[in-house]
């Protein structure tokens, strides 16, 4: 016998933003390999061929950067909420998950707006805070607390 499954009220996936795709990532590095390259080879000519290890260096440098950056990328959280349930799932740069569950008729959702740093939103149940988007721009993280609120406000009518 099948389990019967509540329907979806609110669904949302949140990832960080990346500005670079792969695709340009590999013609910025194809770039700079050309441009240290060049500047290799005018080093050499003049007699100057240690630097060609320091320029090569370098790029190994940004590729190694960029590589860190990319795998920070891949961290997210799933927001979905249920007639029963709020579960915010996460999962860190390593793929390891975790899961919180609150009971949506409890919830509070806070969005704190601080003047010297991005805002934070937190969700309130039985006096614990529960942290949500914490890699997301202020804007997206005010857009997701007016959507969420929404969203439980027409579940408790």
């Amino acid at each position: 016998m099948e389990a019967i499954s509540e329907p979806v009220l609110f669904n949302a996936l949140l990832r960080p933003h990346r500005s670079l795709e792969v695709a340009r990532f590999r013609l910025l590095m194809l770039a700079i390999a050309m441009v240290s390259f060049g500047a290799g080879l005018a080093f050499y000519a003049i007699g100057a061929w240690p630097v060609i290890g320091f320029l090569g260096v370098d790029v190994l440098l940004i590729y190694w950067a960029f590589k860190i950056n990319y795998r920070a990328a891949r961290c997210h959280e799933q927001v979905r909420l249920t007639a029963g349930n709020l579960s915010i799932e996460r999962v860190d740069i390593y793929g390891a998950r975790t899961t919180a569950d609150l009971p949506p008729y409890w919830i509070r959702v806070e969005l704190e707006e601080r003047q010297d740093a991005a805002s934070r939103l937190r969700l309130w149940t039985h006096g614990k805070a529960t942290a949500l988007g914490d890699f997301l721009s202020s804007d997206e993280r005010a857009r997701l607390a007016r959507d969420l609120q929404s969203a439980l406000e027409r579940l408790r009518a």
